[in-house]
């Protein structure tokens, strides 16, 4: 399916944000407002999008081009684009015939918003998406009677949602644009008002789209925002970062690292740095706590750790903040683990060496052979179900505060080197990783024999 994306305006609520660039190029967390549009568009699945553009609209072509991130971009011409958004949508009167997602430059929405509008089986002229949040002064409002628009406008009196901007449409709706232009009328609302008065414009309602989103291990509803002015910029900012944190698993991600991420996130997303340079920092830093470690700098070593713990979810809270998320970055893991297992190695070679006996090397050993079982236990049962172990139950839920990761280990190390009995965080770590390991195995083998039988 192709997407409409009208991109004329000129923003001038903007203020000196807009005095030299077009409102689409406007940044968000580093990222101008219509690259994420159109990047988003693409994780929906739509790969062609017709661009409307008028005030600076050559300044869009030039940094936007023809292509991106598997885009193919297609520029339309809207001369008229100060009487109002009614004109850019009758802009692309001849080029669309068939069904198509409609959608604005100035929107940062999460996907399933978009992919679900494209799922829809259209019957009549469109289908909006709308939010039953409550309404602000600049909001478009909607009233919505079983599952169909009675009355929609910035003005209206009576409203029961709000419009997000996102819409499914068929190509009468160009009929609808004809004849509110014809009326005097300039924005797309009121185009949606006549298709209504016909029974031809329903809604979809995103808040019944809460669910599940595996790859951040939380249940949300769906994000949008309409970025008006230098305010909506901050709070656009604070919203990515906040809805692109995973669910933190254990204790100290979670009431610790999490808060200091989302900081140093919202900071970052607006410098030139990239989450891979990030990644590269990250274990530069952590295969200097395996050298400390192994030279007997234990204290420092244990201290670095933790700073190793919480630079680990930054790179990527920040690719997808930027929008920058890739195959490429889904190798962080096995880096991870080897940077990990070598603190392991590095310390217990250290106890061995300088106690003379061979416990410490071996329970090492026995660290890292039990890591490695738990953490194949948990990668299966997320490619068997799509879902993470960490939130399929509520035990899993409660267990995973818990559960042996590195950050816990991290502590373990640092009390028994403050205490100066280094030996006996590799006792403990051995026992915290060998509860884990029975708990998950369990837990994943009666998860999985449940799904079975419900399958024969």
């Amino acid at each position: 399916m192709k997407a409409l994306v009208l991109a004329a305006g000129e923003g001038n609520r903007l203020e000196d944000l807009t005095l030299e660039k077009p409102k689409p190029l406007v940044p968000v967390a580093g990222v101008p407002l219509l690259c994420r549009v159109l990047k988003n568009l693409k994780l929906a699945g739509i790969t062609e999008a017709y661009v409307v553009v008028g005030h600076m609209g050559q300044n869009i072509k030039k940094t936007i081009g023809e292509h991106l991130v598997g885009v193919k971009v297609r520029y339309i011409e809207n001369p008229n684009w100060s009487k109002g958004n009614l004109y850019s949508l009758l802009a692309a009167n001849d080029v669309l015939s068939e069904n198509f997602i409609l959608c604005m430059a100035d929107h940062i929405f999460d996907s399933r918003i978009v992919k679900t509008l494209q799922s829809i089986k259209l019957t009549r002229t469109l289908v909006l998406a709308v939010d039953r949040i409550t309404p602000q002064p600049d909001d478009t409002k909607v009233l919505e009677e079983d599952g169909k628009i009675v009355d929609i406008g910035k003005s209206i009196e009576k409203s029961n949602c709000v419009d997000t901007g996102f819409f499914l449409c068929s190509p009468r709706i160009f009929r609808y644009a004809e004849k509110a232009a014809e009326e005097g009328k300039g924005e797309l609302a009121d185009c949606v008002k006549l298709a209504a008065l016909d029974g031809e414009a329903e809604v979809l309602d995103i808040s019944d789209l809460s669910g599940l989103v595996p790859e951040l291990r939380k249940e949300m509803k769906p994000y949008w925002i309409d970025v008006d002015t230098k305010e909506d910029v901050k709070r656009a900012k604070e919203m990515l970062v906040n809805h692109m944190s995973k669910s933190p698993s254990d204790l100290l991600a979670c009431y610790v690292h999490r808060p200091i991420e989302n900081k140093i996130v919202y900071h970052l997303s607006d410098l030139g740095i990239t989450p891979n340079q990030i990644t590269i920092i990250i274990n530069v830093i952590a295969y200097t706590v395996a050298f400390l470690f192994l030279t007997g700098y234990l204290l420092p070593a244990s201290i670095l750790t933790f700073v190793v713990g919480l630079m680990d979810g930054l790179d990527g809270k920040l690719a997808r903040v930027k929008a920058m998320t890739s195959k490429l970055g889904s190798m962080e893991h096995p880096f991870d683990a080897l940077y990990e297992f070598s603190w392991i190695v590095a310390l217990s070679a250290h106890i061995s060496l300088s106690s003379g006996h061979l416990v410490p090397a071996l329970l090492g050993a026995l660290i890292i052979l039990l890591i490695a079982f738990y953490r194949q236990c948990y990668d299966r049962f997320r490619m068997s179900t799509g879902r993470s172990l960490d939130t399929y139950g509520k035990f899993d839920r409660v267990f995973r505060r818990v559960a042996g990761r590195r950050n816990l280990y991290n502590i373990h190390i640092f009390l028994a080197v403050v205490l100066g009995v280094p030996f006996y965080c590799l006792v403990s770590i051995a026992l915290h990783a060998a509860i884990t390991a029975v708990v998950y195995a369990y837990r994943a083998c009666l998860h999985l024999h449940v799904l079975d039988r419900s399958m024969r």
